[in-house]
């Protein structure tokens, strides 16, 4: 019998949370999904896209990703080890004033979400576009893996993403 793992059902978690929130709430746009395995490093890796209805120009990412040794750990059922997915999130947005939206943006983030998880924000742009326009990609890297323990705190999760696109908007 097929046990599935760790990575697996937060996966079907998240996509019943997310698809959810699509499909019958409307509240958002589900507008990529990637799942992979990587068989160089044997690992796992699943993403959901999504952005408000309607459509504001900002989009959030969640990200979950499981490595051998987690994998491995897992179906092995490795004395002292504690299997785990490695959650990240990923805002996308715009910006023209670099160092006044980028200081709101992150006194944003850390109004919704824990301090202690600092954000960081990668800022790009098409050299000789004039006027400048910057993508800013805002990630959350959790300090810790999460396992099927989390799996009621992911409803929570996810409307702290939809709460940080509206105040991305507002910006």
């Amino acid at each position: 019998m097929f046990d599935p793992t760790i990575f697996e059902n937060l996966k079907v978690a998240v996509e019943n949370i997310v698809y959810d929130l699509d499909n019958l709430d409307k509240r958002i746009l589900v507008t990529d999904r990637t799942d992979r395995i990587d068989m160089a490093v044997m690992s796992r890796h699943f993403s959901l896209k999504f952005e408000l209805v309607p459509k504001t120009g900002a989009e959030a990412e969640i990200r979950l990703e499981a490595f051998l040794k987690d994998l491995a750990a897992e179906i092995l059922e490795t004395p002292g080890e504690q299997p785990g997915c490695a959650l990240s999130l990923r805002f996308y947005t715009q910006v023209r004033i670099v160092p006044e939206q980028c200081r709101r943006i992150a006194e944003l983030i850390e109004a919704i979400w824990d301090p202690q998880i600092t954000p960081v924000q990668t800022l790009s742009c098409v050299f000789g576009e004039d006027p400048a326009v910057f993508k800013n990609t805002i990630e959350l890297k959790f300090p810790h893996k999460i396992n099927e323990n989390n799996m009621s705190e992911l409803p929570n999760l996810v409307e702290h993403m939809i709460r940080t696109l509206e105040g991305l908007t507002e910006l």
